[in-house]
């Protein structure tokens, strides 16, 4: 679904971000007081605008409240993202979202009346730690309340050429299986019969701690 979002501040966080949208066919407006990265995003989005964001007559005339997202990915003065979360929240902009640099920034941010912040470093940071950690976990997505979803890849022969059944995943393991992918073959809401080999990648939801105790027996080839 179409949905329309406007980002203030287009260094790598925010141009990145937009390139995204855009690609995936949304409306963005790009906002910056920089005329130059401005007039580079002018062929990309829907709309580039030079504004300083800290000026509320310019935020106002922008008419932000009527987008669905603001993103506020104002890059190391963290003051200026503060002050422009304000003034959006204060112009009754529905959903604002704010790229923090640090923890305390963050918490500013919080308190301030941002509705989602964001911190991509550390996210990514944390998210690469996991992967060279959990090699066999592909993909994780925190649910939130300690549940994630995953995809982990089989790599213990003690798994190889038994059911889903055979297993019994969901009550050895507390998790469900969602998906099964091979070289040849994406399967849904697999059937209980259904075999699973060395190699296949495994879509499963459940608690985090759960997720992770399997991850560790499906490691080792042995």
């Amino acid at each position: 679904m179409k949905q329309t979002y406007a980002i203030i501040g287009l260094g790598r966080f925010g141009s990145s971000l937009l390139e995204s949208l855009i690609d995936a066919d949304q409306e963005v407006l790009a906002i910056d007081k920089d005329p130059t990265l401005v007039e580079s995003y002018m062929d990309i989005a829907t709309h580039a605008v030079i504004a300083d964001a800290q000026d509320e007559d310019a935020l106002r005339d922008l008419d932000l409240a009527s987008f669905d997202h603001v993103v506020v990915a104002i890059g190391h003065n963290q003051q200026a993202s503060i002050l422009t979360t304000i003034l959006l929240k204060d112009n009754g902009v529905r959903h604002v979202i704010a790229k923090a640099e640090t923890n305390l920034h963050a918490r500013v941010l919080d308190k301030v009346g941002a509705d989602q912040v964001v911190r991509p470093e550390n996210e990514m940071a944390h998210r690469l730690a996991e992967q060279l950690m959990t090699p066999n976990l592909l993909n994780f997505i925190d649910l939130g309340d300690k549940y994630s979803l995953v995809e982990i890849k089989i790599g213990s022969l003690r798994f190889a050429n038994k059911t889903i059944e055979d297993i019994d995943i969901r009550k050895t393991y507390g998790l469900n299986i969602i998906a099964i992918r091979s070289e040849d073959r994406v399967i849904i809401t697999p059937e209980p019969d259904e075999l699973i080999q060395v190699g296949d990648v495994l879509t499963v939801a459940g608690e985090t701690k759960d997720v992770k105790r399997f991850e560790s027996l499906v490691e080792k080839i042995r």
